[in-house]
């Protein structure tokens, strides 16, 4: 798999769409050089606090792939992109098992720093904050440890492939993400509560090249 690496303000690195034509699988490692706020393709922008990401020194930018939001501060997180030309042996039609064979990889790669990674092959679930934050929920092929969601997927499929998003955090810390949207004291409260047990970070220093050895 040909490796790239890219880095820029999100609204620079999160692309509309697959390079046409896709003739090889690429992986992209993608930096930022400042916080970010990503929403889902079908969240709404008036989901964001008015005026808090410009406080708090935060862009924020709609990325083309499903899910919900999630707060990325520079060198806090893992970034890989991963494009895939149908083609390719690792291709799956089915969407509810396409990411499947990335998980394995992830989890893999995790194992080899040191932590006890499995991967979710049920559905999709439906919890509470789920479909506002990425982290709040489980899909098909993430990666969990000790129960908690350590890597979160992200899908855009064109006719020529498909561009799977891939992300961990060094820490998990919700309310930081929280205070950007707009929820009442209450339900900022409550989500907090609640997400605060559903995900975890993980160390980043030897994570980037474990996965990219898999990928290969």
């Amino acid at each position: 798999m040909h490796i790239e690496r890219v880095r820029g303000r999100a609204a620079e690195v999160v692309e509309p769409t697959l390079p046409d034509p896709l003739p090889r699988a690429v992986a992209r490692v993608v930096r930022l050089e400042r916080a970010a706020l990503i929403l889902g393709s079908r969240q709404r922008l008036d989901e964001v606090e008015p005026g808090a990401p410009e406080r708090a020194g935060v862009d924020v930018v709609k990325r083309f792939s499903g899910g919900g939001a999630v707060l990325l501060a520079p060198d806090r997180f893992l970034w890989i992109d991963v494009l895939l030309p149908r083609a390719d042996d690792r291709w799956v039609d089915d969407i509810a098992v396409s990411f499947h064979w990335l998980g394995d990889v992830w989890a893999a790669a995790l194992r080899e720093v040191g932590l006890r990674a499995d991967v979710h092959r049920g559905p999709l679930e439906t919890t509470a904050w789920g479909s506002l934050v990425c982290f709040g929920a489980m899909g098909p092929g993430e990666v969990t440890v000790g129960g908690r969601k350590v890597v979160g997927f992200s899908q855009r499929r064109t006719r020529v492939g498909a561009r799977f998003q891939c992300l961990v955090h060094d820490a998990w810390q919700p309310a930081d993400l929280l205070a950007l949207l707009r929820l009442t004291a209450d339900e900022r409260a409550a989500a907090a509560a609640e997400l605060g047990t559903r995900a975890a970070g993980a160390p980043l220093a030897d994570l980037e090249s474990a996965v990219l050895r898999r990928l290969d």
